[in-house]
């Protein structure tokens, strides 16, 4: 089947230790077994970084020979097009579930070999009750038959549905939580909601560490230099750490 490609852009700086930091992030998800293929990332608030992991992640395992599909599913506040500034027009989800366009309108192949996207779409005022359509699991059940991979995109949790609406049809979530930046009681409303959901929680992202700072410099400097939302790179880190590992620290 052919699609339509476009060209996704952006001047992002290469840097090996983040690159490295991704790839074990790509390696446990892999490890979490075969069955694990649809993974949403997830956050409680905005600015915390969870598109950019999320792309990285959906890159990671294309450039393995991995066929993976990004679904930007934060139908209320996408940064996908602008961020990587894509300059035709296209077609989103939030089109596909309202009934306007078909499956094979909103799959677009990109110029990153293996790796395939879903845009959001024009802004709706109702997200919530599209995402619950039977559509979208129409979607991901014909993803699962096309990819290998399925990494999907949601909006906040804090103080949205969305994300708990899609965790119901994922077979695991990433939580992406910026360090120092967020409560403890508020990732613990987020991983309740995700639990309510039945979603497996994969891991944990914990983004832009400053690895400069004393207090954090030895324990994470070797997990990669992680930019700030707007994607430069340098002055943080990100760590990532699997879920089941935190479940005897927190009894």
């Amino acid at each position: 089947m052919s699609r339509k490609i476009v060209a996704l852009s952006r001047d992002m700086q290469d840097d090996y230790n983040y690159n490295e930091a991704i790839k074990t992030l790509r390696t446990n998800i892999q490890f979490c077994g075969s069955n694990i293929r649809t993974i949403m990332f997830t956050s409680a608030l905005p600015d915390e970084g969870k598109s950019d992991v999320a792309f990285a992640a959906a890159q990671s395992m294309a450039q393995i020979g991995k066929k993976v599909l990004l679904i930007d599913a934060d139908i209320r506040k996408s940064v996908l097009v602008s961020r990587y500034q894509l300059e035709d027009e296209v077609y989103g989800l939030s089109q596909y579930l309202s009934g306007q366009k078909h499956i094979d309108e909103i799959i677009y192949d990109t110029n990153m070999d293996n790796l395939s996207v879903v845009f959001a779409g024009p802004y709706s005022p109702n997200p919530a009750e599209l995402l619950e359509e039977e559509l979208f699991v129409q979607l991901l059940g014909y993803a699962k038959q096309n990819f290998d991979y399925i990494i999907v995109d949601t909006p906040p949790m804090a103080n949205l549905i969305d994300g708990a609406i899609v965790a119901r049809n994922c077979d695991g979530a990433v939580m992406v939580v910026e360090s120092g930046a967020i409560s403890y009681r508020l990732e613990q409303k987020v991983k309740g909601q995700l639990e309510k959901s039945g979603c497996r929680i994969l891991g944990v992202v914990l983004n832009k560490v400053d690895i400069h700072n004393e207090s954090y410099y030895g324990k994470y400097a070797k997990y990669g230099k992680y930019g700030k939302y707007g994607g430069k790179y340098g002055k943080y880190g990100a760590r990532y750490e699997r879920y089941e590992q935190q479940k005897s620290s927190e009894a």
